[in-house]
């Protein structure tokens, strides 16, 4: 093959005047190469015209092409890779070559199958983009994989992310409610992939069962709940990017945090520095683009949505309802009734008449019992026993004050009438705060003869004092006006007496 300095040497000869004969046996080329090089302007690369087949491998290019006709019915994830199909033509077939080969051809057929894309520009404010991504993150009792949800802008790339416990349907309701809040706005689409939690059927296209919960979601934002095609990621591929910078930049290293409302802290600030952040090839920063997303998007309701999951149950006799395997405390005046466990994220309330009757932190593992002690001193007092004997009350974390109280009831008064007493000061609980009950414990416990009647005396004066105390509504019968009753008589001169009846004129 010719160089290209021996190129310009023989068409620089030729300038000169030099014959084609002169130039063959000065240079040592053929008649043949010196015209080539004289007939083309630039040299031209050696450039193969017809595809060739390793000799080997040529029998079986037809058992290959099968092979890749049928994987495009398959799943995508269940398709054959170049070293699959390398062992079934080894193992089924007898082929002799190299792995090499075989990989070469299967590149060179799937090239042409490959998938363009059309750039896309969307409208501001149109668009906002939603999925979850996984991070580690280490907390107090250990590391733990936790799933995020973030939401991005299409137009201005600007983001949204909240960690939660799971990626429950209460979960993703509760993440778009923050990130409509902390935006300012709602987006007019918004977009997810296939996840189970919100598509109950996947239709023919686009069409969708969608979960009712977050169809009121929609309803309430009155934004349109869109999905990509499944299997296509790359419909929605500025929520793909944030995640991979969630993942690589925000998440690394491992985030320290105490619990989710620290981690989530993170996240928001996070979040509010990319408004300083400029896009590759776009001349305005994210914060300057997302404000013509905020100017053409929807605005948030006044009253918010409210994010929760519910489910009908039953109290049992324990004054318990049953919940994702856990049973939560409910007052007694509830046992036996039907309730309304609302789920969220991190808590739980239990309604009933349109009103709470309970709430309990959230208890993510199974087989616990979350129980409120105020639940249960109304049966107390008839089961004394139970205070050393169950764990609502054994676990119950009240100020030392308490215990030591009971001690010295038990000491005057014996063990049996000594709890009953001490029983009695445990259920000022149920309408009074702890420290209220704490000082009044402090104070009567100086004197020589304290006894239960004392401490509830006092705890009911210290109620009164502060209800006294507290500024009461002003007197608005003072700004009222008076307006004084009509004096009827006066239209008495509009009347006329004819022949003793009364007649308007």
């Amino acid at each position: 093959m010719l160089t290209v300095e021996e190129y310009v040497k023989i068409r620089t000869a030729k300038r000169d005047g030099m014959s084609i004969r002169a130039i063959c046996r000065t240079h040592h080329h053929s008649h043949h190469t010196v015209g080539k090089v004289l007939n083309n302007l630039q040299p031209r690369p050696y450039t193969r015209t017809k595809p060739t087949v390793a000799p080997v491998l040529g029998p079986f290019t037809h058992v290959i092409d099968q092979i890749l006709l049928d994987d495009q019915a398959q799943p995508v994830k269940q398709r054959h890779k170049a070293s699959k199909i390398y062992r079934r033509l080894r193992d089924e077939y007898g082929y002799k070559g190299s792995y090499d080969q075989v990989r070469r051809y299967v590149k060179k057929h799937r090239k042409g199958q490959r998938e363009t894309f059309i750039p896309l520009a969307h409208e501001p404010g149109q668009r906002l983009e939603a999925d979850f991504g996984h991070i580690y993150v280490d907390f107090p009792e250990g590391r733990k994989q936790v799933p995020v949800l973030v939401t991005t802008w299409s137009h201005s790339s600007f983001r949204f992310a909240m960690a939660f416990p799971t990626e429950r349907l209460e979960c993703i309701l509760t993440g778009l409610v923050h990130a409509f809040e902390f935006f300012g706005c709602v987006p007019r689409q918004l977009w997810w992939d296939n996840p189970k939690t919100l598509v109950k059927e996947i239709l023919k296209g686009r069409t969708r069962t969608i979960h009712p919960r977050y169809v009121a979601l929609a309803s309430h934002y009155m934004f349109d709940p869109l999905f990509c095609m499944p299997a296509q990621a790359q419909e929605k591929p500025y929520v793909e990017n944030s995640i991979y910078d969630l993942q690589r930049d925000w998440a690394t290293p491992v985030p320290k945090v105490k619990d989710f409302d620290e981690l989530n802290d993170y996240l928001r600030q996070c979040c509010l520095k990319k408004l300083q952040h400029r896009v590759a090839g776009k001349t305005e920063t994210v914060g300057q683009r997302f404000e013509q997303d905020k100017a053409a998007a929807l605005a948030v309701p006044t009253h918010r949505f409210d994010p929760y999951m519910a489910t009908e149950v039953k109290a049992d006799k324990y004054q318990t309802v049953c919940f994702e395997t856990n049973r939560y405390s409910v007052p007694r005046r509830w046992a036996f009734e039907m309730v309304t466990v609302k789920a969220y994220p991190f808590h739980i309330r239990i309604v009933a008449c349109d009103s709470q009757i309970a709430y309990h932190r959230r208890c993510y593992q199974r087989n616990q019992q979350i129980l409120e002690p105020l639940h249960y001193l109304a049966v107390l007092g008839r089961r004394p026993a139970t205070l050393d004997h169950s764990n609502v009350f054994r676990n119950w974390q009240l100020p030392g004050c308490f215990t030591e109280l009971r001690g010295l009831f038990e000491s005057r008064h014996g063990p049996f009438a000594g709890a009953r007493q001490y029983i009695r000061i445990l259920q000022l609980l149920a309408e009074h705060p702890v420290k209220r009950v704490q000082q009044a414990i402090e104070l009567c416990r100086c004197g020589s003869a304290v006894n239960a009647e004392m401490i509830i005396n006092k705890v009911n004066r210290f109620a009164q004092n502060q209800r006294s105390a507290e500024p009461t509504e002003p007197n608005i019968d003072r700004y009222q006006i008076q307006v004084p009753r009509p004096d009827l008589s006066r239209f008495d001169q509009h009347l006329t007496v004819d022949q003793g009846e009364a007649s308007y004129v």
